[in-house]
């Protein structure tokens, strides 16, 4: 575990769950388009996910940038890893590669 105990907080939601989208916003109620995008691609897919909204917590939106080594939000794991952003995340459904690795990681029939 990290010492930093945002760091503990995201580590703990990424292990604790399959598919995770840290996006501005919710599912239901996205706040920007990117976010948006990475929303509609999950649920084109089928599949499940848990989407923590950085925009309530401003320590959460600073730390996950940190904590990934990303600049940017959305951001999408996937059984613990990090696949990317919004333009990853979309050129891999246009491929059919998230498709795949969704398969893969058994996430997705």
């Amino acid at each position: 575990m990290n010492e930093n105990p945002l760091f503990s907080k995201i580590e703990e939601t990424i292990k604790n769950n399959e598919i995770v989208l840290f996006m501005k916003g919710t599912r239901d109620m996205p706040q920007c388009g990117f976010s948006s995008t990475v929303v509609q691609i999950l649920t084109r897919c089928g599949v499940d996910f848990k989407d923590v909204d950085v925009l309530a917590d401003t320590a959460l939106r600073d730390g996950i940038k940190q904590f990934s080594n990303w600049p940017t939000i959305p951001q999408l794991y996937i059984k613990g890893e990090f696949v990317g952003g919004c333009d990853i995340a979309r050129e891999m459904y246009e491929a059919g590669e998230l498709q795949t690795l969704l398969k893969e990681k058994g996430l997705a029939a």
